[in-house]
């Protein structure tokens, strides 16, 4: 059995709409992903795709174009499953919670290769570069997010929660990944209850 199969159970769902579009970014979205953004050729991903390089071109034009798609498409899922979250979530501290809880399965997952946004990051270390954008918008928005959260929970210093609880997740998405899964996790929920107390 392959490496690829034997995590098969545990992957998370790149499942792909209608149309070849679809199926080249759910393809990109794996790949870059569990890869690397730089590492991922186009004749690669138009093979796995099972599309032509007529259909490749016409629905992204070149690599960068697919690479920009990937980033929206991470961030845009990310706020449908954090607005979820919010809705299921009876208070604001259920939402965090609720947060504390998602980071955890997360990085528990032994398929788990950390954020996305963050490796996107290291792979463009440029700051004016468009990927770095998308980053950039994505981070503001969670933390504005978590910043209202906290207001809304009534924590005199919501601000300076919100970039506690950021840094806590970011820690997680390293820990989870590189170092003790078991131990990261751990920390985490400890560490967000203590936040969450304060």
């Amino acid at each position: 059995m392959s490496i690829h199969e034997d995590r098969s159970a545990e992957l998370p769902i790149f499942a792909p709409g209608p149309g070849a579009r679809s199926r080249i970014l759910a393809t990109a979205s794996r790949l870059f992903y569990y890869e690397g953004i730089r590492a991922v050729g186009i004749d690669r991903l138009i093979s796995e795709s099972s599309v032509t390089k007529a259909t490749f071109y016409k629905h992204f034009g070149a690599k960068d174009a697919l690479i920009l798609a990937y980033m929206q498409l991470v961030h845009v899922d990310t706020v449908e499953s954090i607005t979820a979250i919010q809705s299921s979530a009876g208070s604001p501290v259920d939402t965090l919670r609720g947060l504390i809880d998602e980071i955890r399965q997360r990085a528990d997952r032994a398929d788990f290769r950390g954020c996305a946004f963050m490796n996107a990051s290291v792979e463009f270390p440029d700051s004016g570069h468009p990927v770095r954008s998308i980053v950039n918008i994505h981070r503001d928005w969670y933390s504005e997010f978590v910043a209202e959260q906290f207001r809304l929970a009534g924590h005199p210093l919501a601000g300076d929660a919100a970039d506690e609880f950021v840094m806590l997740r970011d820690g997680a998405m390293v820990g989870g990944y590189m170092g003790d899964r078991i131990a990261t996790t751990a920390a985490l929920s400890r560490l967000g209850e203590r936040l969450l107390a304060a």
